[in-house]
C-alpha cells in the first residue's frame, strides 16, 4: 500500500527504519528526529540527501505523532 516504489524511496525508507532510536525528547514526549544523525546515516548509506530532505518532514510528523500516541496509551 505505502511501500516505496523507487530506488530512492527504498533508500529513504531504509534510513528511517535504521534511525528509529534517533529521536529528540522533552519532558517525556517525542519532539522530533535528530536530523543530523539521520543525514549522517543517509550519507554513510549513499542515500540522496535531496530526496531525504524532501521526504523527512512528512515522515517525521507521523513518527512523532505515533510515538507520542503510544506513550500516552501506556
Amino acid at each position: 500500500m505505502n511501500a516505496p516504489r523507487t530506488v530512492e524511496g527504498i533508500g529513504v525508507w531504509d534510513v528511517i527504519v535504521k534511525c528509529a532510536g534517533q529521536v529528540r525528547t522533552t519532558g517525556g514526549a517525542v519532539t522530533g528526529l535528530d536530523f543530523a544523525a539521520v543525514f549522517r546515516l543517509a550519507d554513510a548509506l549513499g542515500v540522496d540527501p535531496f530526496v531525504l530532505a524532501e521526504c523527512l518532514p512528512a515522515v517525521e510528523a507521523v513518527i512523532v505523532s505515533k510515538l507520542n500516541e503510544q506513550i500516552a496509551n501506556r
